[in-house]
């Protein structure tokens, strides 16, 4: 009786306490969105499944843990500890991405541009709630509404908080289509919403091979720190551009985003241990998130607002909102809400320049923060 009692008490039962409970619902709740709702499924599928693996109560020094050294998860893990992952998602970015959209309507970047305000904004806001600096960049940046970025700068500059803060960038990415559509309508007038943009011109194959090269060397020049991140994006897309490398281009966009996505997510999720991740830190995380990413998203409406007063060729105000990195879900937001006002209006092309704009903006946006903390 003494040794069943005492394997009882071993058990995952015996040793639960309600923090793990909590956080294993949230995980049946991420896997939930992504299966039932749709609700971006390769990312909340896996991390969902990660929140219930990292949450089950394991003995302490028996390498099971993904933060004891030595566990499997823990070698899994160092790829997100150490920013491995984000640059190679964003080389399979770079090969899946067609630039033609932006190149031909440069003007449409500066919505990207503007959508990264909220970046700055959120990190500000959390040096005035007392975050030490490393924290409110990390944080900040979940307004960018970029995973692999927010991961790739919190594991450099507040590892502790890799956990909260790529949960919360995801769930945000996730809920494009639940946050934005009420920013949108509340600072747009359906005149706005009814406007039709024009055609994008063609854009020539020798212009989509000299971008990559040229866009990396002026973005990097500009933020170092993001070599890693637009090196592989750019060099992804050149790839996919030069038409001579068709075999590492699909291997990039396909079998290798597809495994790094899996073990990122895994990983991540499991790394939302109770007693690490449920703390009064991560809810300050998650409320400054939400508010950076709204930020972000009207800063982009706004200032498509701004650039009609000086233009006679007038913008859509809501492909602003696609600015934020979620590609491609904030460019269908874009089209399904214009799509509700006027069912000939087709925005998703010219949405797609922003939302292209706004990965570039925000990696570099990271490389600004992480030269501040140098």
């Amino acid at each position: 009786m003494d040794y069943l009692i005492h394997f009882l008490g071993n058990t995952g039962f015996g040793m639960a306490e309600y923090r793990h409970l909590i956080m294993i619902a949230v995980g049946m709740l991420f896997i939930y969105l992504g299966i039932a709702r749709h609700y971006e499924p390769l990312l909340l599928v896996p991390i969902g499944f990660g929140i219930l693996m990292g949450n089950i109560p394991v003995f302490k020094g028996f390498g099971l843990g993904i933060y004891e050294q030595g566990s499997v998860l823990n070698y899994l893990y160092f790829g997100v500890r150490q920013g491995i992952y984000p640059p190679l998602i964003f080389l399979g970015i770079g090969a899946m991405t067609d630039f033609s959209y932006m190149l031909a309507a440069p003007r449409l970047m500066l919505l990207g541009a503007a959508a990264q305000f909220g970046i700055f904004l959120t990190f500000l806001s959390a040096l005035a709630l007392g975050f030490p600096g490393n924290e409110a960049a990390s944080i900040g940046i979940i307004g960018g509404a970029d995973g692999p970025t927010a991961i790739f700068l919190s594991a450099k500059l507040a590892s502790h908080l890799v956990g909260p803060i790529a949960i919360a960038a995801y769930s945000y990415m996730a809920l494009v289509p639940v946050i934005q559509p009420p920013i949108m309508y509340l600072l747009t007038t359906r005149k706005e919403r009814l406007i039709r943009m024009k055609d994008p011109r063609p854009v020539s194959r020798r212009e989509k091979i000299i971008f990559p090269i040229v866009g990396f060397l002026l973005c990097c020049f500009l933020a170092p720190a993001a070599l890693p991140l637009l090196g592989m994006l750019f060099f992804g897309n050149l790839l996919k551009e030069c038409m001579v490398a068709d075999r590492l281009a699909a291997t990039a966009r396909t079998a290798l985003i597809d495994i790094v996505t899996i073990l990122l997510g895994i990983t991540v999720g499991a790394s939302t241990q109770a007693d690490v991740f449920l703390t009064g830190k991560s809810v300050g995380i998650f409320a400054l998130g939400a508010a950076s990413f709204m930020v972000a998203t009207a800063c982009g409406i706004l200032f498509a607002k701004l650039m009609n007063l000086f233009s006679k060729d007038k913008i859509n105000p809501l492909l602003g909102a696609a600015g934020v990195s979620a590609v491609p879900d904030s460019a269908r937001v874009v089209q399904l809400v214009g799509n509700r006002e006027d069912p000939g209006n087709y925005l998703l092309m010219h949405a797609m320049a922003p939302n292209i704009a706004g990965v570039i903006g925000s990696a570099i946006a990271a490389g600004v923060l992480w030269s501040f903390m140098i």
